[in-house]
């Protein structure tokens, strides 16, 4: 955890704060995260019927 809170440039407190569950962390701070593990975060369209929240029954 102090690797990622150094690479994302967070301090370690306000990253397990921002990942405990108990709080909505801003996306920016998900996108430091994501880069400082050495991953890409993505997104596409919704599939109708694919359990997605755009699904609606006539």
């Amino acid at each position: 955890m102090s690797q990622v809170a150094r690479d994302s440039g967070l301090s370690r407190e306000s990253l397990y704060k921002a990942l405990s569950g108990e709080r909505n962390p801003e996306l920016a701070t998900i996108l430091k995260v994501v880069r400082a593990l050495g991953l890409t975060l993505s997104a596409g369209v919704a599939t109708p019927g694919a359990g997605s929240p755009t699904t609606r029954s006539h």
